[in-house]
C-alpha cells in the first residue's frame, strides 16, 4: 500500500511531514496501529539509493578487473587440488587452499572446527557374466559397506520402482536388485539412490544397482550418498549406468538369465577432523549482525567438484571480494562460510547452526549457491511478507544483469537449519537444465562452467549481499 504523503497547512504553506518528527512518528504510530505499513515508499527509495553502488559493483566484475577473476579462481583451485569427498586429504588440502588464498586477499579469515564422516570407496568394479560378458561402468554409493573380498555373483532381478520391487517377494532373495526406475525429477528419483538398498535388504537381496539419478547419459555413472535404515542389514549400494541398467531390463523382460559379478573395498573410517572455511567483512555499525554467503567446499571423489559445488564457493568469496576491492565497508558483518560434508548431508552446516544458534537473532540474511554457476535467472527467497517487499526492490538494482526476477523458496542443504529456524533465506536460481547431467560424476569439471555466467553470478551475489548488510534495519522476521 503506497501512502500519499501527509501535510498540515500552517497560513498558506504546506509543510513536510519530515519537518515535524513528533507529529511524523505519532502518525506513524497511528498507522501502524490501524494495520498499515507507513515508510513503505521510504524503503524503496532507501534500496533505490543504491543503485549506483550496485552499478559499480556490476561494472567492476563484468568488465572491470575482476572480469574472470571467479572462472580463474575456481579453475586454479580445481586444477590444483582435484576433488574433495569429506574426510580426505584432498579436502585438507582444499581447506589450506581457500584459507591461504583468502587471507592473502586481505579478508579476515578463520576456521572452525567439525567433524566429519569418512568414508572410503577403495577399489571396485562390476562385469555381467551372463548372458554375455560386459563390464559394467558402476560408482560405489556413499556409506556403502563393501562386498566380500571374494565379490558377489548372483543373478539379477530388475525393477522399475519400489511398488515392482515389492510385487516380486520371494523372487529377490538371494539376487542382485537393479533398479531401473525412469527419472522423473532429481528431487522424486533420488529416493531410488537414497533407500534402494535397504528397501531391496528387506526381501532378502544381496546387493542393489541402481540407475544413476540423471536424466542426460553418455555410459556416465552418478554417485551420490545413500541411507541405511535402522535394524535392516547393510548390503552393498552401487549405481550404474542408464544404459546398463535398461540393457538388463531389456534382457530380463525377454527371459533371458541375467548375472552380475561385482566387487566393491568400500569401507567407513571413524569420523575424521575438518573444518568450515569462514571469511569476513566485519560490519562498521552493527558488527555483530551477519549476511551469510555461502557454497560448500567438499564434493565427491569423482571429476573436480568444479560445479557441485567449487562455483558456489568461489562465488561467495568472490563477492567479499569485489566489495573490498571498491573500499566499501557495510553496517553489517558480511560472512563467506565454505561448508564442509555436504554432501554426506550437510553434517559441517549442521554443526555450525548447533555453534551459533544462541546468536540467530543477529543472522540477517542466509545465502547458499548450490545447483551450479550457469547464467542466473532469479533469486529465489525464503522470508516473511515484509521481508519479501524488502527483496523484490534489492532484486530491481539488477536490472543491467537481466535478473530481476524474485522466486520464492530460498533452498539450499546448508542454509537449511536457519531458514527453519526463521531467518530469511536466499539461493541462487540458474539455467540448471543441464546440472543433472553432469552431478556426481567424472564429467563435473571445468569444462562446464563460462567465465561469463560465473561473472554474472558473482555480481548478483555481490550487489545483494552488500546491500541487505548495508540497510538501515535487517529483514523483517
Amino acid at each position: 500500500m503506497h501512502l500519499k504523503p501527509i501535510k498540515m497547512a500552517v497560513g498558506h504553506r504546506p509543510l513536510c511531514l519530515q519537518s515535524f518528527p513528533v507529529l511524523f512518528w505519532t502518525c506513524s504510530l497511528l498507522l501502524l496501529g490501524c494495520g498499515c505499513v507507513p515508510m513503505q515508499r521510504d524503503m524503496a527509495k532507501e534500496v533505490a539509493s543504491y543503485t549506483d553502488v550496485a552499478n559499480q559493483i556490476i561494472k567492476l566484475v563484468l568488465s572491470g578487473s575482476a572480469q574472470k577473476r571467479s572462472y580463474e579462481r575456481l579453475s586454479n583451485f580445481t586444477d590444483a587440488i582435484g576433488n574433495r569427498v569429506s574426510g580426505s586429504h584432498n579436502l585438507e588440502l582444499a581447506i589450506a587452499y581457500m584459507y591461504n588464498a583468502m587471507s592473502q586477499d586481505g579478508l579476515d579469515v578463520h576456521l572452525e572446527p567439525v567433524k566429519v564422516p569418512h568414508w572410503v570407496r577403495g577399489e571396485e568394479g562390476a562385469e555381467m557374466v551372463l548372458p554375455r560378458p560386459k563390464t559394467l561402468a558402476m560408482l560405489g554409493l556413499g556409506s556403502s559397506v563393501g562386498t566380500p573380498p571374494e565379490g558377489i555373483e548372483a543373478e539379477v532381478v530388475v525393477v522399475s520402482s519400489f511398488e515392482d520391487l515389492k510385487s516380486r517377494g520371494a523372487n529377490v532373495s538371494g539376487r542382485i536388485v537393479v533398479f531401473n526406475q525412469p527419472f522423473v525429477s532429481y528431487g522424486e528419483t533420488v529416493a531410488y539412490r537414497a533407500f534402494g538398498a535397504s528397501e531391496a535388504a528387506k526381501l532378502g537381496a544381496v546387493a542393489a544397482l541402481i540407475r544413476s539419478v540423471t536424466p542426460v547419459s553418455i555410459n556416465s555413472p552418478h554417485t551420490g550418498v545413500q541411507d541405511y535404515q535402522e535394524g535392516v542389514r547393510r548390503i552393498p549400494a552401487a549405481c550404474i549406468t542408464v544404459e546398463d541398467a535398461q540393457l538388463m531390463a531389456r534382457m530380463a523382460a525377454r527371459g533371458q538369465r541375467v548375472v552380475v559379478r561385482l566387487n566393491m573395498g568400500a569401507k567407513t573410517l571413524p569420523d575424521a577432523d575438518s573444518f568450515n572455511t569462514v571469511a569476513e567483512i566485519r560490519g562498521w555499525q552493527h558488527p555483530e549482525q551477519v549476511v551469510v554467503l555461502s557454497g560448500h567446499l567438499d564434493s565427491w571423489d569423482v571429476g573436480q567438484g568444479a560445479m557441485d559445488d567449487g562455483g558456489g564457493a568461489i562465488i561467495s568469496w568472490e563477492a567479499l571480494s569485489v566489495i573490498k576491492d571498491l573500499g566499501l565497508r557495510p553496517r553489517r558483518t558480511l560472512r563467506a562460510v565454505l561448508w564442509t560434508a555436504e554432501e554426506q548431508g550437510g553434517v559441517g552446516a549442521q554443526q555450525y547452526y548447533q555453534r551459533h544458534k544462541a546468536n540467530i537473532s543477529n543472522f540477517d540474511l542466509v545465502m547458499e549457491s548450490d545447483l551450479g554457476t550457469f547464467a542466473p535467472v532469479a533469486l529465489q527467497f525464503t522470508g516473511s511478507p515484509a521481508a519479501q517487499k524488502v527483496m523484490q526492490e534489492v532484486v530491481q538494482l539488477l536490472a543491467p544483469l537481466n535478473t530481476t526476477r524474485l522466486e520464492p523458496h530460498g533452498e539450499g542443504t546448508d542454509i537449511g537449519p536457519w531458514m527453519q529456524a526463521g531467518v530469511p533465506g536466499a539461493s541462487l536460481h540458474v539455467e540448471d537444465d543441464r546440472y543433472f547431467w553432469f552431478h556426481h560424476s567424472e564429467g563435473d569439471t571445468m569444462s562446464v562452467q563460462s567465465p561469463g555466467a560465473m561473472d554474472r553470478c558473482s555480481a548478483l551475489w555481490a550487489v545483494v549481499a552488500y546491500v541487505v548488510a548495508d540497510l538501515q534495519d535487517m529483514l523483517p522476521r
